[in-house]
């Protein structure tokens, strides 16, 4: 890894490599819709999947307005104590993971991503990665 420093920021800019191997290391991180003009963050559970990120849901929002649509996923770590941290965030089209998708529905499901809320969540949901991108902030 090269180590890019964004003077204008004053953060490390992280390589897609980078962004992936932190982001695997996380369970929860937000995912952003628009539904009806307004932008809309909910938190889930998740893995990644090659360069996409997978999670359950039920009915709803994010399955309802945001399957097919644009779709931004982010997770960060901070420490607050050293103020520093890192944010990723993978930008790209949410969609549903469905039988007629034949192998990646096989590999899809196959992967051990739980739901933590108690409710059922039998949809599979996939960002579908096309731009990568991370920063990080040391002291």
């Amino acid at each position: 890894m090269t180590r890019v420093y964004e003077r204008r920021t004053g953060l490390d800019v992280l390589d897609r490599d980078e962004c992936l191997d932190l982001i695997r290391t996380q369970q929860v991180g937000r995912i952003a819709i628009v539904e009806g003009g307004h932008p809309l963050v909910f938190p889930v559970n998740y893995l990644v999947d090659g360069e996409d990120v997978v999670f359950r849901t039920g009915e709803g929002t994010k399955l309802h307005a945001g399957n097919g649509s644009p779709a931004c996923f982010e997770v960060d770590v901070v420490d607050a104590e050293h103020r520093a941290g890192w944010s990723v965030m993978v930008q790209g089209r949410l969609e549903e993971v469905v039988p007629t998708d034949g192998v990646l529905f096989e590999r899809a499901h196959a992967l051990p991503v739980d739901p933590w809320a108690d409710v059922p969540k039998d949809h599979l949901m996939r960002v579908v990665s096309r731009t990568i991108t991370g920063r990080r902030l040391r002291r």
